[in-house]
């Protein structure tokens, strides 16, 4: 492994994340709009939940691919 090839996965990362959002709300931002004010509506828990699955899913995801 090189040395800041750490750095390098991460802003990779960043990237696809961001061109993933932009193409999401470029195709359709009045789903996005009408999905970001139902946010509001979704108890804490059930959001702290849905965001612990996702970063468990990414982190798995991530490491069946790198491993």
């Amino acid at each position: 492994m090189e040395a800041g090839s750490g750095l390098s996965d991460l802003a990779v990362a960043l990237g696809l994340v961001l061109a993933l959002e932009g193409a999401i709300y470029a195709a359709a931002p009045g789903f996005m709009k009408d999905m970001l004010s139902r946010v509001g509506e979704i108890p804490d828990g059930m959001l702290r939940w849905s965001g612990l699955a996702a970063l468990v899913a990414g982190v798995a995801l991530v490491w069946a691919v790198r491993g």
